[in-house]
């Protein structure tokens, strides 16, 4: 996928150039934030390839980065099967989700999942929302999700659960506005991750990363989980001191398993 790094250039002149679009603040679209560093903007595809290539997304789902020239953009593909996704789909938006330069391009329904949790969580960086198939039974069930090996230690803290009629009444699921993106980071707090009942869940993470870390071992997690209790009496669960320890010990070594399947996934 060489054309990745090849785009980029053209793909940052795209995020820099503002225009009208339906829907925007008053007075147009919200103003660029400026180029990006195009190694972060390959990392930003690269990302959404390696979480369909580990199973985390399928046609569904999607990853967000803040801008890092200002806490106040954030950018994602344009709607897109996020196996698909390349440099040149990459757009800015500003923390209501507004698109800096839209040019025609469909846009994520649930973008706003992404604005409010950067908006509540200053330290986020990075966001994911998928439809992590292992992950979704716990989110219907009254069994908790819960850390049972020191690669998902982060699940230590508790799994908190989104569930989308306390905020919204009957709906289709989905978090289409401000209104339940906002409920959704107040479900989602301090910890890095959240269920969505009958959805999915978000990731969040201090850089994309370990954001796409978490997403993979959540779904490895909650496989590893049903395994476990198929096979018949207790599990032992990790303790919270035992994930402290865990997750500091392997923040270290994040970019041992991120190269690799930044490499299998680009090879396709």
């Amino acid at each position: 996928m060489a054309h990745i790094l090849r785009t980029a250039p053209s793909m940052l002149l795209n995020i820099a150039r503002p225009s009208v679009v339906p829907g925007s603040p008053a007075g147009g679209s919200p103003s660029t934030a400026g180029p990006v560093d195009p190694s972060l903007i390959e990392d930003l595809a690269a990302a959404n390839r390696i979480l369909a290539d580990q199973g985390v997304l399928d046609g569904y789902g999607h990853v967000s980065l803040r801008h890092p020239g200002n806490p106040e953009r954030y950018l994602m593909s344009r709607s897109l099967a996020p196996e698909l996704v390349t440099v040149s789909d990459i757009m800015e938006y500003d923390l209501d989700s507004n698109p800096v330069d839209q040019r025609g391009r469909t846009m994520y329904l649930e973008r706003f999942i992404h604005g409010e949790i950067y908006k509540a969580r200053p330290e986020v960086n990075c966001v994911v929302h998928s439809h992590s198939p292992a992950v979704v039974p716990f989110g219907v069930s009254s069994v908790p999700l819960r850390a049972l090996y020191h690669m998902s230690a982060f699940l230590t803290g508790g799994v908190p659960l989104f569930e989308i009629r306390n905020a919204g009444g009957m709906t289709d699921l989905l978090v289409r506005n401000p209104d339940l993106g906002r409920a959704l980071a107040k479900t989602l707090a301090d910890k890095p991750v959240a269920l969505m009942r009958g959805h999915g869940n978000v990731v969040v993470g201090p850089d994309i990363q370990l954001a796409v870390y978490r997403a993979v071992y959540t779904e490895v997690n909650a496989r590893l989980q049903v395994q476990a209790i198929m096979l018949g009496g207790s599990v032992t669960y990790l303790e919270p001191e035992e994930g402290v320890l865990a997750a500091t010990n392997i923040a270290g070594t994040i970019g041992r398993p991120w190269e690799l399947w930044k490499k299998k996934a680009l090879r396709k």
